[in-house]
């Protein structure tokens, strides 16, 4: 799989995401790489530790997460996403579930969007992907913990994000599957 100019062997290897919030209200690190400095700081002690592309949010999706302006998501990821592509040499990936959000990424250096509703939250998310070539990772998600059979329940989810994908032209080999670990599944669920 190419991201863009580096390709990954993921038949054959793993690689390390990095993760970089710059929220006020992340659950994990809210505030703490909002600016360019600290976010710049923090992509090169990430890429030092073994991080192979980094992966930018610009809206919390903790629990009970407040939803933000497409233009609020923007002026916080388009900066940052501009500073890391001009001194790393890392694909950039952006998590957005906005078609608005994912296009300005991708104008600011994204070279992946990783989409925690799998392209279902926005109609025009997946021709976006599309027609830029970008690659993109389609996380499982629903809106209530509600599942008949869990596995199968699951499959079916990710094979209609895949069906979106291919319909709208995203080739197979741009396209990488996140189970949503944490995303509307029970502690058992996501083991």
């Amino acid at each position: 799989m190419k991201i863009g100019s580096r390709e990954f062997d993921t038949e054959h290897q793993i690689y390390v995401m990095g993760i970089l919030n710059v929220t006020p209200d992340s659950f994990s690190d809210g505030g703490k790489y909002n600016q360019i400095d600290a976010a710049l700081f923090h992509t090169e002690e990430m890429i030092k530790e073994g991080a192979d592309l980094i992966d930018v949010g610009g809206e919390s999706t903790r629990l009970g997460y407040t939803v933000i302006s497409y233009q609020e998501e923007i002026e916080r990821v388009a900066p940052i996403i501009e500073a890391l592509t001009d001194r790393f040499d890392v694909p950039i990936s952006v998590d957005t579930y906005k078609s608005s959000v994912a296009e300005m990424a991708i104008t600011a250096g994204a070279n992946l969007i990783n989409d925690i509703w799998g392209l279902k939250a926005d109609s025009d998310m997946a021709s976006v992907v599309a027609r830029t070539g970008t690659s993109c990772c389609l996380m499982h998600n629903r809106k209530e913990v509600n599942y008949q059979n869990f596995r199968k329940d699951l499959i079916s989810d990710l094979q209609e994000c895949i069906e979106l994908a291919r319909s709208s032209g995203i080739p197979d080999d741009k396209i990488i599957l996140d189970p949503g670990v944490g995303f509307s599944k029970t502690y058992e669920m996501d083991l």
